[in-house]
């Protein structure tokens, strides 16, 4: 799955948003482009818990195409 995650700033981001998704899925493969705010992962939950979690967290994310 593709996301668009905003307010990514650094890798201390890039840190919190892996983080966030492996707690869903332990064994997701997560890759995070902070030039483009794209985040992909294999993560085996639906899309929408995963928005849910990062926007809990104060990533805001939304399906990116």
């Amino acid at each position: 799955m593709k996301l668009k995650v905003e307010g990514m700033t650094c890798g201390g981001c890039v840190k919190s948003v892996t983080a966030i998704i492996k707690e869903l899925d332990e064994a997701a493969d997560v890759q995070v482009s902070l030039e483009t705010g794209l985040v992909e992962t294999n993560a085996k939950t639906s899309v929408e818990a995963v928005a849910e979690a990062l926007d809990d967290a104060g990533f805001p994310a939304k399906t990116a195409d």
